[in-house]
């Protein structure tokens, strides 16, 4: 986004005056890229579902008025939630600036490599690359790497979750997102937290949007927790109300009509042993 030499003046100032407000700027220029980066990712998220990209080996996107400096973010978001490597790039004009990010087994840069002929420009490794391409040959080079990916059998990679720590009750709070938002960005480097929560009674379960994704309340005790599995819905038929189930997955807030609640963003879920 920009604005990096403030950040440097923030490590160098020995004016306490100073620093607060490099630090109040700081703060106002992280919640705007944290608007843009909502932005992008709910536009690409329409994309995917209005061209059924989610169908392909790789989700390859392109838009005006994308910022080249969060896409990387959106690019981590994406691969996450459809686990599929995926490419986003940013035009202005003729040109396209993109940035991908790719899952364990399937080699991105090695995937650029191959499909060069469309790029003027291109570096990174396996799980993260950069690239420049001129707006004529994106459909050529979406194409491409498709293929690449439909040879290199990526529908056969499974998926695997690392946990970070098991919660309860206790946990689930606003302190705990707040204290989650202060590890920002995340990324390849920076992985976001996934829990396990155990032992949670669903409460009712339904699947959204044509039966792609997956809507639980879960109940610990007399406490109900909403909770979203995106392209999860085929656990609708799996699991039924009374069920005792342990979910996997990020703590997040969610704003609906204008208030803010807490909701459980799962990866996975199992019944409980």
């Amino acid at each position: 986004m920009g604005k990096e030499e403030e950040a440097l003046n923030l490590f160098l100032t020995e004016n306490i005056v100073e620093a607060g407000r490099i630090t109040e700027n700081l703060n106002k220029y992280n919640r705007d890229r944290q608007e843009v980066e909502k932005r992008i990712f709910e536009e690409a998220i329409s994309k995917i579902e209005k061209y059924h990209l989610d169908k392909n080996n790789v989700i390859v996107l392109g838009a005006e008025n994308w910022h080249h400096g969060v896409i990387g973010i959106v690019a981590s978001k994406i691969t996450e939630l459809y686990f599929k490597p995926s490419i986003l790039i940013c035009f202005e004009g003729d040109e396209g600036k993109g940035s991908g990010r790719s899952i364990p087994g399937f080699d991105l840069h090695g995937a650029l490599c191959k499909s060069s002929e469309y790029l003027e420009k291109y570096g990174g490794h396996e799980m993260a690359v950069g690239l420049s391409l001129k707006k004529k040959n994106f459909k050529k080079f979406a194409e491409k790497f498709e293929e690449i990916a439909e040879k290199a059998h990526t529908e056969e990679i499974e998926s695997v979750i690392n946990i970070d720590k098991e919660i309860t009750l206790k946990d689930v709070n606003f302190e705990t997102v707040k204290s989650l938002k202060a590890l920002e960005p995340f990324g390849e480097a920076n992985k976001l937290p996934v829990f396990i929560y155990k032992n949670l009674k669903i409460d009712s379960i339904r699947a959204l949007s044509e039966g792609k994704h997956l809507k639980l309340t879960l109940k610990d005790g007399n406490n109900i927790l909403n909770s979203i599995g995106f392209n999860m819905g085929k656990y609708a038929e799996e699991f039924k109300i009374g069920d005792k189930i342990d979910v996997l997955g990020v703590l997040e807030t969610n704003v609906f009509n204008g208030v803010e609640m807490l909701q459980f963003n799962m990866k996975d879920i199992r019944r409980s042993y």
